[in-house]
């Protein structure tokens, strides 16, 4: 008998102990080597910007540049290699990516706390951000529109988008022309941790922003960190790791679609993760594995998709009550509810990047064009993290405004408060203002 796909686990069985280790992530690949390369790669593209950025081109990428920008030139030749059907489907996303982004904008607020004394909430874009948009064992073109979209939007003046150059010296050609369609001008050939610091820090060709959106590997997401916490730096999006998908599937689920959702996240890379959490379902976990191992049979990434299978699992449990504690303690990336009430148990979700409910909504449609965001939080984040939304490419400010007379009726409480912490600066620049509106000097 041949060795599972997906190792099999009967979660009733297990202890707490041992449960807690079957949803434990494959190890994000960090430690002091990765951080000190990455100190040393945003130090060498602080102090020689745009040298250091076509030596990386050339020692990481096997591309040797003359420009970083993708000039008009190069646009035009990625659109000649776009195929129709690329471009329509291109627009398709984005509009529906738009449509949903577009619903998320928030008016501002104004309430008046007590008679005279009003407070407003205003909403101002970021003035500068950078996209990253991976291009390692596969470009995505779908990221630069999730990012551009949201980012036009917010009204964001700048907006940067970094991708790694292909050995022939070109951006992806599909990255170029959606990043084009939503409106993004300035695109950098750079890739990798250089890439983060010099939006971070900005050199000739790339301007300095002041948040950095996008996935990336294990350097991209050092370098993100690094900056962040540096005054002089960038913030970043959210912290991630692998991408990752939980399908909870009951009996009646079709396990065809089961298995292709799961392969379908699995051929993200080597270090992503599948679980699915089988309900009351007899055989199902069984008629899965069939499913995989023959659609594995026809898909091109077959080492990586196998690398990924063998950290997964495939969990049987009793009740949809125990699968969804599960998918809550889990806190996945994606959460697929191949349920026959999937649309009611959605209201147990507590923790999940993204929900994906009934068999004819697979997670593919999310990464492309549903029109939600597919940069989400994983490695567990979701449990205190969202989604990318058009509010993370905005700040939020508020204003206050009191009369006289509301400055009066609050007056006492501000100085009883400040003297309670023991700031009497606080409490004599209200007592000032008291003395003025009386005439006293």
């Amino acid at each position: 008998m041949s060795t599972p796909l997906l190792r099999p686990v009967d979660w009733v069985v297990l202890d707490e102990p041992a449960r807690r280790t079957v949803l434990e992530r494959p190890a994000v690949r960090t430690g002091p080597d990765i951080a000190a390369d990455v100190a040393r790669i945003v130090a060498e593209v602080r102090r020689d910007g745009d040298a250091a950025l076509l030596r990386f081109a050339a020692t990481l990428d096997g591309a040797t540049l003359t420009t970083l920008q993708v000039d008009a030139a190069e646009a035009a030749g990625a659109e000649s290699l776009v195929t129709p059907a690329a471009r329509t489907a291109i627009a398709t996303a984005i509009a529906n990516i738009r449509r949903f982004h577009a619903a998320q904008e928030s008016a501002p607020i104004r309430v008046e706390t007590a008679p005279g004394v009003v407070c407003e909430r205003v909403l101002r874009p970021i003035r500068a951000v950078g996209l990253y948009v991976p291009a390692g064992s596969a470009p995505l073109p779908s990221t630069a529109m999730m990012l551009a979209v949201p980012a036009d939007l917010a009204g964001c003046p700048v907006r940067v988008l970094c991708t790694p150059p292909r050995a022939d010296g070109h951006a992806d050609p599909a990255v170029v022309v959606a990043a084009r369609a939503c409106g993004i001008t300035t695109i950098i050939k750079a890739g990798g941790a250089q890439a983060v610091a010099a939006m971070a820090y900005g050199t000739t060709s790339v301007p300095k922003v002041d948040k950095i959106f996008g996935p990336g590997n294990a350097w991209v997401t050092a370098a993100k960190q690094a900056v962040a916490l540096d005054p002089a730096g960038a913030a970043m999006d959210m912290p991630a790791g692998p991408s990752e998908v939980m399908v909870v599937a009951d009996a009646d689920a079709n396990p065809r679609f089961v298995a292709l959702d799961l392969l379908s996240q699995a051929e993200h890379g080597p270090d992503s993760q599948v679980i699915l959490v089988a309900v009351a379902a007899p055989g199902l976990v069984a008629r899965v594995e069939a499913e995989i191992a023959a659609a594995l049979a026809r898909l091109p990434r077959q080492d990586i998709i196998r690398r990924a299978l063998a950290h997964g699992a495939a969990l049987s449990v009793a009740t949809v009550a125990e699968a969804l504690d599960i998918a809550n303690r889990y806190a996945p990336e994606h959460l697929i509810l191949q349920l026959a009430d999937a649309r009611s148990c959605a209201g147990q979700v507590h923790a999940a990047g993204s929900v994906f409910l009934g068999p004819w909504t697979p997670e593919a449609v999310g990464d492309y064009c549903s029109g939600t965001n597919h940069v989400l939080p994983t490695y567990g984040y979701a449990r205190a993290y969202s989604g990318l939304s058009v509010a993370d490419f905005q700040r939020r400010m508020t204003l206050q405004e009191l009369t006289p007379a509301g400055l009066a009726a609050l007056a006492p409480t501000v100085e009883t408060l400040a003297g309670l912490e023991g700031l009497e600066a606080h409490a004599e620049a209200v007592r000032v203002r008291r003395r003025a509106l009386d005439g006293a000097p």
